[in-house]
């Protein structure tokens, strides 16, 4: 029963649904008390009346209507004391002998009245002992009716009508029902008002609530809104008030803390990686001139001069990527023009054929030239570090399929996107305590995918994809399982 009640989502809704389911309760007992007790009442009225004419009139019926021994003039006084709707009978052997019933109006005895079998039934049913019991009969409806043995061995029976105690409680019942519904409107009215208006700070409270949760507190400077009003601190609301207050001077205090830190961080990065590209720009231009002098040289000299050399072009390559993330989260604005994404598909695709002659390529292009707005140089670097993510990581005849789809794909959420550009690789996933940060910085699958360490790099090839598809105000992102990973990048309209 309790799940068919109806769900009301709102605190006001279910204060004012409460108010009233109990005015309406409360109102429903009162009602039953004063009908049981109006109904017993007036029953007891009747039971005293129905006393009152005993077997007088039951006896008169042996008599055509008159007392034994009264005169004939003193019928009519006789029948003048009795209510009108009074019911007589004379029962023999469970049969109705005699019967009579004193009409309206004239206050004439009918001694023709219709009884049913079914009627007669229940008047010999009708035990005598000297106590009223109610009884329906078909053609005069509900009857308190009083059974006294006679003198002759019959059964004397005696009744009055349950009709004018009937109304009266009908009556009651629909003057209540009125009243009670009238008064449960009108409760539930200024009930909702009510509350409506002791809530209103509350709802202060859930505006300043919902003007926080719209704040991108991800990143960046936020200011947080002012804080909700506290009208009395000792009520229930002023202390919920005080607590969001609370909560929000902790918050923004964090949040100023963490975007100092991060502001720090992002300026350590970019002066570090611009400080550090001529110092390895120079260490690679020594080691590179080391190796054209013409005289002999030790092989493990050469050899040495050789990984210096190596090296240092990958640390150059790494700052280079590190200056590329500290700018893109400085917010430096991309070049904006038409790119040819189809073209630069197929350049990173040959390139990536070049680097991995061992692994599959295979293209799934559109026939028409696909062309989106955005930075040509950083979109090639996008598909080349997915392409050779795709290569490192997988092992030797892996097949790698790359599709561009001018429309939106499977994953492209709620924004609006024009390209779909998706790597998808058979080789064996990706493990699942990297799957959640596979776009983070430094994240290194180390040689569980690909079984070579030495192919692993910084972990900063996936994070400059993520940086700079959301520079360029798409989403990105990864299905891994064991034979089957996508990645798919969604650049907007």
């Amino acid at each position: 029963m309790l799940a068919r009640l109806p769900r009301f989502r709102t605190l006001r809704a279910r204060i004012t649904f409460g108010l009233v389911v109990l005015l309406a309760v409360s109102c429903a007992a009162v009602g039953v008390a004063a009908v049981v007790e109006l109904n017993g009442f007036l029953t007891q009225r009747l039971d005293e009346q129905l006393a009152q004419v005993g077997t007088r009139f039951p006896e008169s019926l042996e008599h055509d209507g008159r007392l034994p021994d009264d005169h004939d003039g003193d019928e009519d006084a006789d029948t003048r004391r009795m209510a009108t709707g009074t019911f007589g009978a004379c029962l023999r052997g469970g049969a109705v002998t005699d019967k009579g019933l004193i009409r309206s109006g004239d206050l004439s005895v009918d001694l023709d009245i219709t009884l049913t079998a079914r009627d007669a039934e229940r008047l010999a049913r009708v035990p005598d002992d000297g106590r009223p019991h109610t009884v329906e009969l078909s053609a005069l409806g509900h009857y308190r009716v009083l059974a006294t043995p006679g003198r002759d061995g019959d059964v004397l029976m005696a009744g009055l009508p349950l009709k004018p105690v009937e109304a009266a409680v009908h009556r009651l019942e629909l003057v209540a029902g009125i009243v009670f519904g009238l008064a449960l409107v009108t409760a539930g009215v200024s009930g909702a008002l009510w509350v409506r208006w002791s809530l209103r700070p509350l709802g202060r409270v859930t505006a300043t609530a919902a003007r926080v949760s719209e704040l991108p507190l991800a990143s960046g400077v936020v200011a947080l809104p002012a804080r909700a009003p506290v009208a009395d601190p000792h009520s229930e609301v002023g202390q919920v008030a005080a607590a969001l207050n609370g909560m929000l001077g902790h918050v923004e205090d964090a949040l100023t803390k963490r975007h100092a830190s991060e502001e720090r961080l992002r300026r350590f990065a970019a002066d570090a990686s611009h400080e550090l590209r001529t110092p390895v720009a120079s260490v690679r231009g020594h080691a590179e001139l080391g190796l054209l002098h013409p005289g002999p040289v030790p092989p493990e000299v050469t050899r040495a001069l050789e990984r210096i050399a190596a090296e240092s072009a990958r640390m150059g390559l790494m700052v280079d990527d590190l200056l590329l993330l500290a700018r893109l989260d400085a917010g430096r604005p991309l070049e904006r023009g038409p790119v040819d994404l189809t073209r630069l598909v197929l350049d990173a695709v040959t390139d990536a054929r070049a680097a991995g002659p061992g692994h599959g390529w295979v293209l799934d292009l559109p026939a028409d030239p696909v062309t989106v707005t955005g930075d040509a140089h950083r979109l090639h670097q996008v598909l080349a570090n997915l392409l050779a993510n795709a290569r490192l990581h997988t092992p030797v005849g892996t097949k790698v399929t790359i599709t561009l789809d001018p429309g939106p794909g499977p994953d492209a959420g709620a924004r609006a996107c024009a390209v779909t550009l998706s790597v998808h690789d058979d080789g064996p996933g990706i493990p699942e305590d990297l799957d959640s940060a596979v776009f983070e910085r430094f994240t290194r699958a180390d040689h569980r995918r690909h079984g070579d360490a030495s192919a692993t790099g910084a972990g900063l090839g996936l994070s400059i994809v993520s940086a700079v598809v959301e520079a360029h105000g798409g989403t990105v992102g990864v299905e891994s399982a064991p034979g089957a990973t996508t990645f798919r990048v969604c650049l907007p309209a």
